[in-house]
């Protein structure tokens, strides 16, 4: 079901309750007059800061608004589920239906805000032996898991792409600064962690496993989260298997954590996981 996330309250980080959506009106394509959700924007986006769009519907802005659908500047303003329609406001109207919040939340752009999932594997082993899962009979995959800051709960170590940024560029930076810490490594650290990047996040390694919408609690009618979610996997254990781990930015704590279909994730990273065990054979 979609929007399971995208319709949960309160809005994260507040108080805001939405406006309820039963399952058989998440579809624009089903009349709903009675349907009044709520306007809502963070304080940290009203602020305006560099990373988040101006509100062009305010007084002076609307010549100067976004081109949607389109590579506006260094915003790629497209979205993996194609062309979007604009509501009668000429607002970026929610592909996959209504959240019951319109405006943007705690996300920054109107229409899509991408991301980027690195999802780095490796295999669990005893005695240098894969272990083999009693019920399944298949061998057992380790992530790299974090602890979000914001929320409490465990995810893969993503974030946002930064404008004029290609995806690659951003898997590489999200996991250092959210997995190793890279931001406070001394000289010789991050040496070391670009010589270890080099031979894990090369692309003959990288395997994408998911590229479209996300189910995040933080989408509305006008803003949602869309991602590619792209797996390193090392497959002997003799690289990034042996990577110390170190929690920093929007990290909490982080670890290698046992792929299992049981996991309680952030968002949809749940749904990136079970694609990577189908990709390896692996235990879910």
């Amino acid at each position: 079901m979609i929007h399971v996330k995208a319709r949960s309250s309160p809005y994260p980080g507040s108080r805001v309750k939405r406006f309820p959506v039963p399952d058989g009106y998440v579809s624009w394509s089903i009349p709903w007059p009675k349907y009044e959700p709520v306007d809502y924007t963070a304080d940290i986006i009203k602020a305006g800061p560099e990373w988040a769009d101006p509100d062009f519907r305010m007084e002076g802005q609307s010549e100067h608004g976004p081109r949607f659908n389109a590579v506006d500047g260094r915003i790629d303003r497209r979205s993996f589920q194609g062309c979007y329609e604009l509501d009668e406001d000429k607002l970026p109207r929610n592909p996959m239906g209504r959240t019951g919040i319109t405006s943007r939340g705690l996300l920054g752009k109107w229409g899509p805000n991408h991301a980027a999932d690195p999802i780095v594997t490796r295999w669990k082993r005893e005695a240098g032996e894969k272990v083999i899962h009693e019920l399944s009979g298949k061998p057992i995959l380790q992530f790299v898991a974090i602890k979000r800051k914001d929320c409490g709960e465990w995810a893969i170590p993503g974030g946002m792409v930064d404008d004029g940024e290609l995806v690659s560029a951003t898997l590489k930076r999200e996991f250092g600064e959210e997995a190793l810490d890279s931001l406070t490594a001394s000289k010789l650290e991050k040496d070391l962690l670009r010589t270890l990047f080099q031979s894990v996040f090369s692309k003959e390694k990288a395997k994408e496993v998911f590229a479209g919408y996300v189910d995040d609690p933080r989408n509305t009618d006008n803003a949602w989260m869309e991602t590619v979610a792209t797996n390193f996997h090392d497959d002997t254990g003799d690289s990034v298997g042996q990577m110390d781990l170190q929690s920093g930015d929007d990290a909490g704590c982080v670890q290698w954590s046992d792929i299992d279909q049981k996991l309680q994730l952030y968002a949809m990273h749940s749904h990136f996981l079970k694609r990577v065990t189908d990709l390896w054979d692996a235990h879910w």
